[in-house]
C-alpha cells in the first residue's frame, strides 16, 4: 500500500489548489494563536490550500507530505498529529472552491472559523470536518478533479 511520501513524483509541479483530507484517531489538542487551548475532535478533516509560489503543487504538498519538524501552517498540527487520508490537486484552481464544495455537502461544518484561511477574506474556514469518507469523492468530483489526480492511503 503506497504511503503518502510515494506520490510526490506524480504530482504537477504547476501552480493551483488541492485538497487534503486527514483522519485524526484521538482529539488534538491546539496551541497555536487564537486556536490556543481548543481541541479538534477525532474525525475526517478536509483542508483546501492553494499552492501559487515556486514549485507549484509539487512543492507545496511534498511540505505537507514529508515528516516535519517545524510546524509553519495550520495544517501542519493535522498532518502530523493524524494520517493523510487522500489528496486532490487542481492545476490553477481555487482553495475556497474547494471549501465551497465541502461545505455544499449534508452535515460538513467549519469545525474553527478562521483555521487555515487568515489571508482569505471569503470563507470562514480552510477548514472542514466531514461525516463520512464518500464525502472526499463528492468534493473531487464537484471541483472537477480527475482520478489522475487524486491520491488515497489507507
Amino acid at each position: 500500500m503506497s504511503q503518502p511520501i510515494d506520490i510526490i513524483e506524480e504530482i504537477s509541479n504547476k501552480p493551483g489548489a488541492y485538497g487534503l483530507t486527514v483522519l485524526l484517531t484521538a482529539p488534538l489538542p491546539l496551541e497555536i494563536g487564537k486556536f490556543d487551548r481548543v481541541t479538534l475532535k477525532k474525525g475526517l478533516y478536509f483542508y483546501g490550500g492553494s499552492a501559487f509560489g515556486p514549485g507549484g503543487l509539487k512543492a507545496r504538498l511534498a511540505r505537507h507530505i514529508r515528516p516535519k519538524n517545524s510546524l509553519h501552517w495550520h495544517i501542519d498540527h493535522l498532518t502530523k498529529a493524524g494520517r493523510i487520508f487522500s489528496i486532490g490537486a487542481l492545476e490553477q484552481g481555487s482553495e475556497c472552491r474547494l471549501v465551497e464544495h465541502a461545505l455544499s455537502l449534508p452535515d460538513a461544518r467549519v469545525p474553527l472559523p478562521g483555521f487555515g484561511s487568515s489571508d482569505c477574506r471569503d470563507c470562514a474556514s480552510h477548514l472542514v470536518k466531514l461525516k463520512d469518507f464518500s464525502d472526499i469523492e463528492k468534493i473531487f468530483e464537484l471541483a472537477g478533479i480527475t482520478p489522475k489526480d487524486q491520491w488515497r492511503f489507507s
